[in-house]
């Protein structure tokens, strides 16, 4: 199918995908939506995040083969929230969905997340992990949180959220809360999720729409993201506050550190060495967090 194919009026929904050099994967992912049938029309916008890499010259080869396929820039910061802000605004369909380009979607995806949003105005897809990861990487964070329903925040009780790959949402409710903040690196996702929830919308959990994920193999990039989303995580906290999020209390980050203590017998197996850098590098996050944004959070 050619973007001919689908004037643009009649643009039904638009998948979003930020990409950063993302050559080695990114194929895998132009592949799955290659395959999507839908009866409404679509169309997928790739925004170029400042790649380097041949990322952009892959997608190029795509172009009779994804309908509505569309190539923009956005290197004004690389960001995932700039990207995919940029993306929406270049967008024609009054629903949107998001990928990123390490992930596969299943095959029929698109149908599934199409009728969804239609429906719920506010959806997250089923992840899953298997498929893509390597052995190490599944031994060492095992699935994935959003395999059986929504992930449950549980620092403190408060709202349950999902990643931004596999969302789709109705365009209205994006614009209402200002789509994704550019000032987060990380946890953006979360964010978005939570300001969605509170002026009113529920997020409605999809199982039947399935996003196949890759589980990073490298355990101390693994380290970098657990500290990130530790640190950024502690500025959620204090964001939150005034929304009624809870205070965390001492004890909770006793107990969190005396359970990193226990896993040093786990260090004798990889697995277990990997597995306690990710939860090391998450409470040095915290406690980074903590010093930055000036906030008791252990």
């Amino acid at each position: 199918m050619t973007e001919a194919l689908f004037p643009e009026d009649r643009i039904r929904l638009s998948v979003i995908m930020a990409v950063l050099d993302a050559a080695d994967t990114i194929g895998v992912q132009l592949e799955a939506l290659a395959r999507q049938s839908w009866a409404e029309a679509w169309e997928l916008i790739v925004v170029d995040n400042g790649c380097s890499d041949d990322s952009m010259r892959i997608v190029e080869q795509y172009r009779d083969r994804i309908p509505g396929l569309r190539m923009i820039r956005a290197t004004e910061q690389r960001s995932a929230a700039h990207a995919r802000n940029a993306g929406v605004s270049a967008a024609r369909g009054g629903y949107l969905a998001f990928c990123d380009a390490d992930d596969e979607v299943a095959h029929d995806w698109l149908e599934k997340i199409g009728a969804a949003v239609e429906q719920h105005q506010f959806v997250a897809s089923r992840m899953d992990a298997a498929r893509l990861s390597s052995p190490r990487g599944l031994a060492a964070r095992g699935n994935v949180l959003q395999k059986d329903g929504l992930i449950p925040y549980r620092y403190v009780p408060f709202l349950p959220f999902a990643g931004t790959s596999g969302l789709a949402i109705q365009r209205e409710l994006h614009e209402q809360v200002s789509g994704f903040d550019e000032s987060l690196r990380f946890l953006e996702d979360c964010d978005y999720c939570w300001r969605v929830q509170l002026a009113g919308t529920p997020l409605v959990f999809v199982p039947e729409a399935v996003v196949h994920i890759r589980h990073r193999d490298n355990p101390y990039e693994s380290f970098r993201q657990a500290r990130n989303w530790g640190e950024y995580n502690v500025l959620l906290l204090k964001r939150y506050r005034v929304h009624g999020i809870p205070s965390p209390d001492w004890r909770k980050g006793l107990r969190l550190w005396w359970g990193l203590f226990r896993k040093l017998p786990t260090l004798r197996k990889q697995a277990g060495r990997d597995r306690f850098l990710w939860s090391l590098g998450y409470r040095i996050g915290h406690l980074r967090g903590s010093i930055r944004q000036r906030t008791f959070a252990p």
